[in-house]
């Protein structure tokens, strides 16, 4: 049975052993697609892709951030410092300033933030530590999933109550279509029957007839009544179960639409009228929901 999920969550993991301290954290929004934006330490980020594929089995949809904070418990750690390359940019930059005519004044501090200037004892991740990040960013992934799983059932608790108001709001319409047709067969029948006294015509019944036949094919809205019952039926069902949730809710919105565009159209009725402009907005709310969903 495939769960329910929002597209929006947070999820969080934090792990430490006796060599490091690991914090993933994750952040996502609703999207299209599934767009992972990631922020590792240096040591880790040749292995991003090998992470992906994790978090690909976990998420769909959506724009994802992760972060990752690694510490080393020990900190007594030995660090040098590339001088050989720090002189040779300094001295480029000397020479740039020499060419422009002027005085070029050092700053140190800035030489803290290139990283690729400062050599630790390790220069790769061991596949220990690999092992280690790949274990705790599959806890924050379940982590993540939980609040998805959450935000999604307060949407489906709404979705559902909106989708029970719509099935109210079509057997309205059923109800109220045939007295609108009747209604207007007899407002049809009166006028022909004024504009023919006035012009001393007599009345054909089978004219009339073949009017009220057309007028009746026009005012005929059981097809799209019928469709939309199946797809209120339909978003019921992808509320309990179904794959790709979301895109299928919203194309059945669409559709649904639609067919009560074409009711509106075709009763022209104030009552119904009015019945289908509150069924239209609350089509667009739920649109607006369903786009939060995986």
């Amino acid at each position: 049975m495939k769960i329910l999920r929002s597209m929006t969550g947070f999820g969080r993991a934090l792990q430490h052993n006796d060599i490091y301290s690991l914090v993933w954290e994750i952040r996502s929004v609703n999207g299209r697609f599934l767009d992972i934006k990631w922020k590792l330490p240096a040591l880790l980020r040749p292995f991003e892709s090998r992470f992906e594929k994790i978090v690909r089995r976990y998420a769909a949809r959506g724009r994802v951030e992760i972060s990752l904070t690694l510490q080393e418990v020990n900190q007594n750690n030995t660090v040098s410092f590339d001088s050989t390359q720090a002189h040779a940019m300094l001295g480029e930059l000397e020479k740039l300033a020499a060419e422009r005519g002027e005085k070029y004044q050092a700053d140190y501090n800035s030489l803290l933030k290139i990283s690729s200037l400062w050599i630790g004892n390790e220069e790769e991740a061991s596949e220990e530590l690999v092992d280690f990040a790949q274990e705790s960013l599959i806890m924050a992934l379940k982590d993540w999933n939980i609040s998805r799983e959450e935000e999604a059932k307060s949407l489906k608790n709404d979705l559902t109550m909106r989708f029970a108001k719509m099935r109210e709001w079509l057997a309205q319409i059923n109800a109220k279509a045939p007295e609108v047709k009747e209604s207007r067969f007899q407002a049809v029948r009166e006028r022909v029957q004024e504009v023919l006294q006035r012009m001393e015509v007599g009345f054909e019944e089978n004219r009339f007839l073949q009017e009220i036949v057309l007028l009746a094919d026009k005012l005929d809205i059981s097809e799209e009544c019928t469709r939309l019952d199946a797809h209120i039926k339909r978003l019921f069902e992808l509320m309990e179960n179904a794959e790709d949730a979301g895109r299928k809710l919203d194309f059945t919105l669409q559709e649904s639409f639609r067919e009560i565009n074409t009711c509106g159209n075709k009763v022209q009725d104030s009552v119904v009228s009015v019945i289908v402009v509150d069924y239209k907005n609350e089509l667009e709310k739920c649109r607006e929901q369903v786009q939060n969903l995986e």
